[in-house]
């Protein structure tokens, strides 16, 4: 009796877990599958190609918005991974248990939790304020903020999975340890650090909030980093909240191209994550 006790428990447990499971993943696939439906019909070379049609005229697209978002997020990435990561090489190599170590650390998850829109408030006080107008730099000046903290933290830990033997090695012969540490214990990390980046990219491509206060928008191609510039997520919340159908429907264009976009990187995520060699008899 006892072993069937214990057989029907672990039976409901299993199906516990799967009943949760199905309920957290239904509000997933309901909401993709209402942008697909809702966003596929919009998609076409000239959608994807153009600027935006005048009000109320039909046709035109969020070629603007694309290069917009890509520019942007070039430049957020450039700023925010390198600083990102060297942060968490010196979180894992350099500061173990010193107060200033301690203090970094403290910074960098209390930034992870810091609301998005809190970032762009911060960049329009401090760069757009300055030169009295929205710019493309002070927009992936927030955004680099918001990666910061989630790559340092994939650096960090990536790196201290490393096996202390070969820092020891590594040593042994006489290697200096900035060279230890960014020739070989970040090479071995790599994987992790690629992770940590991709996920704060696909972070950083949702978030709308900062780029109101900073990029705003603009319905002409980017001329510079230094004027207002479109993006996909402005793009998404002004046509949503237009009122006229034909740029209700680019909106849900616009969200499938994010989809797709986050999908994707989730996707390579999962990827670069799989184990490669499974254990076998």
């Amino acid at each position: 009796m006892a072993i069937i006790s214990r057989r029907g428990k672990e039976r409901l447990i299993k199906y516990l877990c799967f009943l949760v499971t199905t309920v957290a993943v239904i509000p997933l696939l309901w909401i993709i599958g209402e942008v697909v439906v809702n966003g596929v019909s919009a998609i076409n070379l000239e959608f994807l190609t153009s600027l935006p049609a005048p009000f109320g005229e039909s046709g035109g697209g969020i070629g603007n918005a694309i290069l917009g978002t890509m520019i942007i997020n070039a430049m957020a990435c450039l700023f925010g991974i390198p600083v990102g990561i060297l942060t968490g090489m010196h979180l894992s190599e350099y500061d173990l248990t010193s107060r200033l170590g301690a203090v970094v650390r403290t910074v960098v998850e209390s930034l992870s939790g810091v609301p998005s829109i809190i970032f762009g408030i911060f960049a329009y006080s401090l760069i757009v304020l300055t030169v009295r107008h929205y710019t493309a730099i002070a927009a992936a000046f927030a955004l680099g903020l918001m990666m910061i903290p989630l790559v340092a933290k994939a650096t960090e830990e990536s790196m201290r999975v490393v096996s202390n033997d070969i820092r020891e090695a590594a040593t042994a012969l006489g290697i200096p340890k900035w060279i230890r540490t960014t020739k070989i214990v970040l090479s071995i990390a790599k994987g992790g650090v690629l992770t940590g980046c991709l996920l704060a990219f696909a972070r950083i491509s949702g978030e709308t909030a900062p780029l109101l206060f900073t990029s705003l928008f603009s319905f002409f191609w980017p001329t510079g980093i230094d004027q207002p510039m479109a993006s996909l997520q402005v793009l998404i919340y002004n046509y949503a909240m237009s009122g006229f159908e034909n740029w209700i429907l680019k909106a849900w264009g616009a969200s499938l191209l994010l989809v797709i976009i986050v999908v994707s990187i989730n996707v390579l995520v999962r990827s670069l994550t799989k184990p490669k060699y499974k254990g076998g008899a």
